[in-house]
């Protein structure tokens, strides 16, 4: 196999080439005056079996772009098979009209993606499920949960003491399945009240389940953080004594880092999916990587 990295991710690149036992090959990406792109493969790719890591977060549409010319220019290359492992894919969250006269932009994505001529899709915590029936070649949705119930279990958090709580009504189907991870633990919901037109919570409430005395607010993504922040709040209105925070893709988009870092958590946990800039960095974050689980969904490890 050959093993290609993501150039914006290079930390989570070099783990999973060194848990896969594989050197890491990285595309050679030229920006041109006019802010297109070019991308090219320098080593040999001809007739090999090809691992591609790359998320397509911040900037979304560059990033996009790079997937697709990445699968392109391997299949033009010789690619035998090529697998996209995708960490984050973004407009995720676009599944379907929202309102009247929208696009639906994760369709348009996965059409292109499928267009490069990719045999497979390696996607992590994906927004929806149903996401799998969108693509026509074959799909895998993985999760880090597993790697999110090991943190849990190293804290010594008592599941006889802890709620796994989704930070709106969607995610119930995510945090019973890290409640069964940890028997014992129960599972909740928040209730949020969102508009539509600009994406702003305008409440939220115990919508699903009970609060214990230790919460795990756990969601796929934190965006602008307001959820999440909400989330923990309404677990320690309802009664919890401690909160932590877990989350795969940190997009931390604008000011979400200020937001995480004063707010009542008493730790926040994040994947390596997105790499976080130093400036965006905070003293109660830490960092979770992927390599060794994304190595034993493909059978290295």
């Amino acid at each position: 196999m050959l093993f290609v990295g993501d150039i914006n991710n290079r930390g989570l690149s070099d783990a999973l080439g060194k848990s896969l036992g594989a050197d890491v090959i990285y595309p050679d990406k030229h920006i041109f005056d006019d802010g297109e792109q070019r991308i090219r493969i320098e080593q040999s790719v001809l007739d090999a079996d090809v691992y591609l890591l790359k998320s397509t977060s911040d900037p979304v549409d560059s990033n996009t772009l790079e997937l697709l010319f990445t699968v392109d220019a391997l299949k033009r290359s010789g690619a035998k098979r090529i697998t996209a492992i995708i960490p984050y894919l973004g407009y995720a969250r676009a599944d379907h009209i929202f309102r009247e006269g929208e696009a639906v932009a994760l369709e348009v994505i996965i059409r292109a993606l499928e267009s490069t001529g990719l045999d497979e899709v390696i996607i992590i915590d994906p927004h929806t499920v149903k996401i799998s029936e969108m693509f026509s070649v074959d799909v895998r949705l993985e999760s880090a949960l597993s790697v999110f119930a090991d943190k849990i279990n190293e804290l010594e958090l008592s599941p006889e003491k802890l709620s796994i709580v989704s930070p709106d009504m969607g995610g119930i189907r995510r945090v019973k399945q890290l409640a069964e991870l940890l028997p014992g633990s129960v599972h909740a919901a928040i209730n949020k009240d969102r508009d539509l037109a600009t994406g702003k919570l305008s409440g939220s409430r115990l919508g699903e389940g009970e609060i214990r005395e230790i919460c795990v607010v756990t969601d796929d993504i934190i965006s602008t953080g307001g959820t999440m922040v909400n989330a923990v709040d309404t677990c320690l209105s309802e009664g919890a004594k401690k909160v932590y925070m877990f989350a795969t893709q940190p997009v931390f988009a604008n000011d979400a880092h200020k937001k995480l870092a004063d707010c009542k958590a008493e730790k926040i946990f994040i994947t390596d999916a997105i790499p976080v800039p130093e400036e965006k960095m905070f003293p109660n974050l830490e960092i979770l990587s992927l390599a060794p689980h994304i190595a034993k969904i493909l059978g290295r490890s």
